[in-house]
């Protein structure tokens, strides 16, 4: 690496905001994270956050490509491991035993802090919401996990009798809050009771009229729980208060699944899970 590209490298690090940024790629892995995710995880107007990516990316401490409508975002190994071996050869004088030190510690170093980092699962879990019309609380939930999980979770959603249209308050949150909603759309729930379809770990009931209905038999036989959630679609008044409404019960979705994201599931048995399924949506309940 040349002298100036080791300067660009550094100044791009040398700011508080980049800095976060790096340490969430970093921690998110190869599967990339996208810019709204990173925007809402670092706490940053998308705007300012371009501006960080770019320099981030010209640096070569990131990379990015395209999957459908977004723009994923994951760390530049090769640009990350030229900048360390730099360093160790120009700041140890050619003798890298010196740097041992430090070498140990960059992984500390290059570590999220708390609020960012996530549990590592080498498993990804399939988990499927159900709802009556599969227009509103649902669909949250699909996008919703799709986004927390960062990659952990593959989030489907599906209803017993689907209206065939999402909820145009719930669109409209969503394309705001930047999901991405081009593959999302109201389904049946009988597209996942066959033999070909994704192999579910939960089936997750988030309307008490599902709840209570006779379910199809679903393959491979996952836990399922009930959390109920305030009907968007029932919201009365105008056009504002059902907006409200609707972004009340996101919220209400998005603190269950924060909370669901950080199960560790891989070391826990089949009855404490279900326990601890159960008891979330119970505490849920009782505080909405």
């Amino acid at each position: 690496m040349e002298i100036t590209s080791a300067v660009d490298a550094l100044g791009a690090l040398a700011h508080d905001t980049r800095l976060r940024v790096f340490q969430l790629v970093i921690a998110t892995g190869p599967a990339g994270i996208s810019a709204g995710a990173i925007a809402r995880e670092v706490g940053v107007p998308a705007s300012t956050l371009s501006h960080h990516l770019g320099l981030l990316e010209r640096a070569a401490l990131v990379r990015s490509w395209r999957q459908a409508r977004q723009i994923l975002y994951a760390a530049d190994e090769p640009g990350i491991a030229a900048l360390l071996g730099f360093l160790t050869q120009q700041c140890c004088g050619g003798r890298p035993e010196l740097c041992q030190p430090t070498a140990l510690a960059l992984p500390v170093a290059l570590s999220p802090p708390p609020r960012l980092r996530r549990p590592v699962m080498s498993k990804v879990y399939s988990v499927l919401f159900l709802c009556t019309h599969n227009s509103a609380r649902s669909i949250m939930a699909e996008q919703i996990l799709t986004r927390v999980g960062m990659g952990r979770f593959r989030a489907f959603s599906a209803g017993s009798h689907p209206t065939g249209r999402i909820n145009p308050f719930v669109a409209e949150l969503l394309t705001k809050l930047g999901y991405d909603l081009s593959n999302a759309r109201s389904k049946t729930w009988e597209e996942f009771a066959t033999p070909d379809a994704p192999q579910l770990d939960f089936v997750i009931t988030v309307c008490d009229q599902a709840a209570g209905e006779v379910c199809p038999i679903w393959p491979g036989q996952p836990m399922t729980a009930h959390w109920g959630f305030p009907d968007p679609s029932a919201a009365t008044g105008s056009d504002a208060e059902k907006a409200a409404f609707t972004a009340d019960v996101y919220r209400m979705i998005q603190r269950r699944l924060e909370a669901f994201a950080n199960l560790p599931i891989a070391s826990l048995d089949s009855l404490t899970l279900q326990t601890r399924m159960d008891s979330l949506g119970e505490a849920e309940s009782a505080a909405q």
